[in-house]
């Protein structure tokens, strides 16, 4: 099934900005350098990793690809460590995970703050976030969403009790998990966690195993399923825009490498991302294939 173009149309105003600011740049790397493209070990990851890779090549760079590296710490090694040049990371998780710094939920502020952390500690530079936000999250199928007049977490935590709640495992331990909701939304009690694992948690919540599944924002299956998002009006999850961040001295060898990966951070909403996630989650396409297709449609990678 061929991708539809209505992604580019969804994102068209930052279809044109990128295309005009690729137009004053200049397509090239003005180096011989080979340059070194990570990402973590998930669909996402996988999809804007090879989107990175392919736009630098279209831009006249080498690239060599390092993609499906781990985990958070794994990435962070291997850009620290010069294994790899580039990668795209959240900011949220640099924020949380990387930086070991207060919770936040004002998008700006925390973009602000890890672009100048990682500046000063590591030599490494964050580039345009995507207006995507791959946050935690809680979601319901739209029939028990609107059976049991829920629309916020807030909702969510006044009828806790008649609720099951699926997600991993992990998530019934961590801070920023069902420990932080009870804390921000009142010690509430389900009346029970439903522990799976990650790949299930839809199919348990569309099956009818639970009322409320542990999300994140730019989950395929939210769109695929028709799915409510609920309003996480105490701002309990902090932002998780992804952008690239790149090696200061990758960056000052080709410093084209900046003017081509600002070309695909607008086009990146939560609704294209679910889209693309799940062409590869739903859909069994191969991330690559994905990223190409979606470029192409975009108009920043030839046929």
């Amino acid at each position: 099934m061929k991708l539809s173009r209505r992604w580019f149309n969804q994102a068209c105003l930052g279809v044109a900005t990128a295309l005009v600011a690729a137009a004053c740049a200049g397509g090239g790397g003005g180096s011989d350098d080979v340059i070194s493209v990570g990402s973590k070990d998930f669909t996402e990851q996988l999809i804007i990793g090879e989107m990175y890779a392919l736009v630098l090549e279209e831009n006249g760079f080498t690239v060599e690809r390092k993609l499906n590296l781990g985990g958070t710490p794994v990435a962070q090694s291997a850009i620290e460590s010069g294994e790899i040049d580039l990668y795209p990371e959240y900011t949220g998780t640099a924020l949380l995970t990387v930086l070991k710094q207060p919770v936040s939920s004002d998008q700006q502020a925390v973009y602000n703050t890890v672009k100048q952390a990682y500046q000063e500690q590591f030599n490494l530079v964050w580039l345009d976030p995507s207006p995507m936000n791959n946050t935690q999250a809680l979601a319901m199928t739209e029939e028990r969403a609107a059976e049991l007049d829920i629309r916020t977490i807030s909702d969510f935590a006044a009828q806790a009790s008649n609720l099951t709640l699926i997600g991993p495992p992990e998530f019934e331990v961590r801070e920023d998990g069902l420990i932080g909701l009870k804390e921000a939304y009142g010690d509430f009690t389900l009346e029970s966690y439903k522990p799976v694992d990650a790949g299930l948690r839809y199919r348990g919540l569309v099956d009818g195993e639970a009322d409320v599944a542990v999300a994140f924002g730019t989950d395929g299956e939210i769109s695929a399923f028709n799915l409510v998002v609920l309003e996480d009006d105490e701002a309990l999850f902090p932002p998780y825009q992804v952008a690239p961040i790149v090696s200061q001295a990758a960056l000052d060898a080709n410093p084209g490498i900046a003017d081509a990966l600002n070309q695909v951070s607008p086009l990146l909403n939560d609704e294209v991302m679910r889209q693309l996630n799940y062409e590869v989650s739903g859909n069994q396409r191969e991330p690559a294939d994905v990223a190409r297709e979606f470029l192409v449609d975009s108009g920043l990678v030839t046929e």
